[in-house]
């Protein structure tokens, strides 16, 4: 067995004797317990009660953390003219039109967010096989299809988001690192819930968010009741 392996069996059965009644405790617990030699980050599992078979009850939507995500983001814009100007003065990695097509459809994908501007989604449309496998693909519904292509970069670059339900009816997403300390921790988890929240499908019925877990990249997971939360 791993070092790894049995550091993790060691914190299962830490959590089994800890007292774990509140989110708080739950991010003490997760950071006290870190054992990665990296800066592990915070996530969230969230089960829904959506049936996500139905195309009309997928949970898409994006949030801005108020102490980001502790990750260095880089962004890729279709534009051209002033909105191209505006992404690169805002900070966007990547800037083009018909050259970064040329570039994906080539293979690369040097980037972890794709934004556009509404005008170039037919030309953005020839990589959409290769992009939306990937969850690059730009989507109105998070706001990466604008014409305020420096407000959404900046934003980016600030620690907004992206989730979506996966085949289970779950939505994962990281909140922060370790090193941010439970309170920002816990202020950026609370956005993210409500966020989630807020994107309850109307024909969902019933208990919309039934089960949070939250855990470091490494390490064991936590069951919290998400009502006491948000």
């Amino acid at each position: 067995m791993s070092k790894i392996g049995k550091k993790h069996i060691e914190v299962e059965n830490l959590l089994k004797e800890a007292n774990i009644t509140d989110a708080k405790s739950a991010l003490d617990f997760i950071i006290k317990n870190s054992h990665a030699n990296f800066n592990e980050s915070v996530d969230a599992s969230i089960v829904l009660g959506i049936d996500a078979s139905k195309g009309e009850q997928t949970v898409r939507g994006s949030v801005l953390l108020p102490n980001g995500t502790g990750k260095e983001v880089k962004i890729l814009v279709f534009a051209k003219g002033e909105h191209e100007d505006a992404a690169k003065k805002a900070g966007a990695d990547f800037v083009g039109a018909e050259d970064l097509i040329e570039k994906i459809e080539g293979g690369w994908t040097g980037f972890d967010v794709a934004v556009a501007t509404p005008d170039l989604m037919g030309l953005v449309g020839r990589v959409a096989k290769i992009l939306g496998p990937k969850g690059l693909l730009p989507n109105k519904k998070v706001g990466t299809v604008t014409l305020d292509v420096a407000q959404i970069v900046s934003d980016l670059k600030k620690g907004r988001v992206s989730f979506r339900n996966d085949k289970g009816g779950i939505v994962h997403a990281s909140f922060g690192k370790i090193s941010f300390g439970v309170d920002k921790l816990i202020e950026n988890l609370i956005a993210l819930l409500r966020a989630v929240k807020s994107s309850k499908p109307s024909t969902s019925k019933g208990k919309f968010i039934k089960k949070l877990i939250i855990s470091s990249t490494m390490g064991v997971g936590i069951t919290l009741n998400p009502d006491e939360i948000i």
